[in-house]
Parts: C-alpha cells; structure tokens; sequence
C-alpha cells in the first residue's frame, strides 16, 4: 500500500500537508475513534445529513484522507469536485493566512476590497467567450443557480425555465424544482418553485440518438409544451453530475445554444461540478465548443472555502436593478483569497493537462474491465471527471446493488469513492488533480477487486 517513484507522477504532492502518500489500513474503517465521532453526529447532527464514509478525517493533501485512527484513505472524491488542486495547498494556505491577519468581512456591499474585483476580472477573462462580461460572487452552487435564474428573467422579462432530465442544481427551493431526481433531494419538501419545465436529455448510453435527433426532441417538446417565446432561460450541467456524469452526445449542447440565441432565451451552463479543469478544461462548456450566456460556479473555485460565482454577458448580468443582487457574506474576503490562489495553482501548475491524464489513465483501465465484465455498461466522462455505469448483463437495466456494494467494498479497503445517476448504478471518480500516478493507480486496483469480488 505504499507509493514507489517509477512514473512523473507518482507519489506528487502538490498541495496539502506533507502526508505519506500511501493507502494504510490501521484498523477497520470505522476504527474506534472515527465510531466515536459517529455516534456524536448520530446525537447531535439530523439525519438528513448522511456521509459516505465512515470515518473522522483529521488531515488530508495529495491524493489522502487521513481519519483520526491514523487509518489513510486514498481520496477519488476530492469532497465532491471540491479540492481539485489538492487539499491545504500550500498557495491557498498561505493566502487565506495572510486576509485572516488583514480582515475577515466587511460586506462587499458596504465596504468593497480588491480581491472581489480580482476573482470577478479572473472569471471574465476565464469563462468561455470573448465577449463583455461581468460576475457576481454568491457562497454556493444553489445560490449561484438561484441567482442566475433572477438575472435572466430580470434580463428576459419571461418566466419560464427549461432544465433537463437527471439534472441537478441544489437542495434550495427553486434548485430542487430544477432537479430531477426525488430521491433524496426534493421528496416530502415540495411544493416547489413554479413555472419550471423538464425537457429529455441526451443519453447517449441509454436513448442510442445523435445529437442532433436529441436537440430535436427536446426543442420540440420546449415550442410545443411551453413556447419558445415564454422562456427565460434554459438551464443545463454540460456534463450531469448527480444525474449519473452523462456526457451528451456530439451536438447537442450546441444545437440548444442555437435555439436558444434565436429565441431571445438565456442559455444558462450550470459548471457547478465540471468548472476548473475538472474535465481536462478549464470549463465543460470548451469541451462542446459552446459560449453560455450565464455560467454558474462554485466547488473547486475556491479549493474548500465557501465560494461561488455567476459570470455572463455583461448586458444580461446588468439587468438587475442596484440592490437586486448580493448577500452578506458573498465573495467573503478569505474565500476570495482562497480563489485566486487557486486560479494561480490551474493555471501554473499545468492542472488542466493532469486532469486529461488522470482521465486517460481511468479510462484505460476500465475500458479493459469492460471488454471481459458484461456488467460494466459504460465508460464515460471527460478529464478527472470520470464514471463507470453499471448493469444486469441480461437485460441491461441500471445495477444500483452492484454499484453500491463496490463503493462500500472500496471505502473499506481504504479507496473513497463516490456514487451517483438517476438509477443509482454509476460509480464516479473525482479525485484532486494532485493525486499520483501510483496511487491512482492502487485506488484502481482496489475497486476493480471489489466489482470482481461483488
């Protein structure tokens, strides 16, 4: 379980505290102290609040987890596409010491400070397309989202808004009307927020259509059902997240961009869970040669601390009245250190290009799984945003048992994984883009013991 030197990667270390990188077991998982832990946050915290693994974590960087029982989990999660460049990375650490020492809030809306303006003008010049662009700092995902949808129907003057099957955008009232899935985001919380439509996606694994035929069959459905002419915006993840890494195929984002430009509607790119370099581009939306009008973002932004952004076209984002737009603690001061820390670590560090190769090393892998484990429906997703969609071989039906026990077999072999889909069946791998080859390589090892064991 220990990491050798044999490749350029191997043992890498780019950020976080100077940890063994090595898979070790100590105890089972849970050992004693994380079951201690357990059953405080058993008493003490609801149980809407579940975790996935089972441990206490008390230290984490590189490509490790490390619990409280000296027990070191290799990470393929990264806190859901969170610590893309690494947990504690050293660039982050130091800037968000140094604005702790100089303040920790003011309120931009009373008292502005450069480092807002820096991460906006960093976004804009980030962010697909070369047009005037402006950003708004929020302090999550779902209030990103939230925001965006304000910003075009202020912009539009319409209601309406398209999101698609098996997406995700938050647990918010508005974002859980935008989800699709009940389970466990939206059942028993409704009623949700009105005038929100569904439209089908594309899927290329499970629907067999071009991109173009799946554009079709969603724009039919929008001018049919809802009218092209009511529609403020159309929301999508260009890759799903929750909904099961779909990756939509050739055309089809850009098809709905098309329609979208053509009828006045706001094309909104939910990059949530695929913005900054986590699928081999800086933003999912350059994968698909697609300019959104709004992007929404947050997760790896900030390496951890709470931070999330809306950026546009600048005409859209100035809909909003003075006052339309804010929140006390949006674009706090140490979260915005932490961005540009993090912006600094993408771009310098060659991350993006880490994340293709993380990808290639996945794919490879479980490419070869698939040709022999008729179980293994599909291999998909871009850069370090990588799934494998799991099936009854028989009749091709979505395995979320399967799927389960080989996440649960892996966290108890010292491997964090994660899963997600509409069905439950897919396994997702996210790990930071500061994991090592070799340690990637064993966290690999061990879930394809543990779907050859299932």
């Amino acid at each position: 379980m220990t990491v050798t030197t044999d490749s350029p990667h191997a043992g890498t270390v780019t950020g976080g505290p100077a940890l063994p990188q090595e898979r070790r077991l100590v105890t089972e998982i849970p050992g004693p102290r994380s079951q201690e832990l357990l059953a405080r946050k058993a008493a003490a915290v609801p149980v809407g609040i579940g975790h996935t693994a089972p441990i206490s974590a008390v230290a984490a960087g590189g490509g490790v987890v490390v619990d409280a029982d000296g027990n070191s989990l290799i990470d393929l999660g990264s806190g859901i596409a969170v610590t893309t460049v690494g947990n504690a990375h050293p660039k982050v650490v130091e800037a968000v010491q140094r604005q702790v020492a100089a303040f920790t809030h003011t309120c931009f809306m009373v008292s502005p400070y450069e480092s807002y303006v820096e991460v906006a003008e960093a976004l804009n010049r980030l962010t697909p397309g070369d047009h005037e662009k402006k950003t708004a700092l929020f302090n999550s995902g779902a209030e990103a989202v939230e925001n965006a949808i304000k910003i075009a129907r202020k912009h539009t003057g319409r209601q309406a808004v398209v999101a698609f099957d098996h997406g995700y955008h938050g647990r918010t009232n508005l974002t859980m009307a935008l989800t699709a899935k009940t389970m466990p985001y939206k059942s028993g919380f409704g009623p949700f927020a009105p005038e929100v439509y569904r439209a089908p996606l594309s899927y290329p694994f499970r629907d067999g259509l071009s991109g173009a035929e799946a554009a079709k069959r969603a724009i039919t459905m929008i001018e049919k059902q809802i009218g092209g002419d009511q529609v403020a915006a159309i929301i999508i993840e260009p890759i799903q997240g929750e909904g099961g890494f779909i990756v939509p195929a050739d055309g089809f984002l850009p098809a709905l961009v098309e329609w979208a430009q053509a009828n006045g509607v706001v094309f909104i790119a939910d990059e949530v869970q695929t913005g900054f370099g986590r699928t081999g581009a800086m933003f999912a939306s350059e994968r698909f040669g697609i300019v959104p009008d709004l992007i929404t973002t947050a997760k790896g932004i900030a390496a951890g601390l709470p931070l999330a952004a809306v950026t546009g076209r600048a005409e859209i984002m100035d809909a909003s009245h003075p006052g339309g737009l804010g929140g006390t603690y949006g674009g706090n001061p140490i979260a915005c250190a932490a961005a540009l820390a993090a912006i600094d670590a993408y771009e310098s560090e060659n991350l993006v290009e880490r994340a293709n190769e993380i990808g290639a090393v996945i794919r490879e892998r479980f490419a070869a799984v698939q040709a022999s484990d008729p179980r293994l429906g599909d291999v998909r997703g871009h850069g370090a945003m990588m799934a494998l969609e799991f099936v009854d071989p028989e009749t091709g039906e979505p395995d979320a048992a399967l799927t389960a026990a080989i996440a649960k077999a892996s966290i108890a072999q010292g491997v964090i994984v994660l899963t997600c889909g509409t069905f439950g069946n897919v396994i997702r791998f996210l790990p930071p883009l500061s994991i090592g080859d070799d340690l990637l390589n064993e966290a690999l090892d061990v879930v394809t013991a543990a779907l050859a064991a299932a």
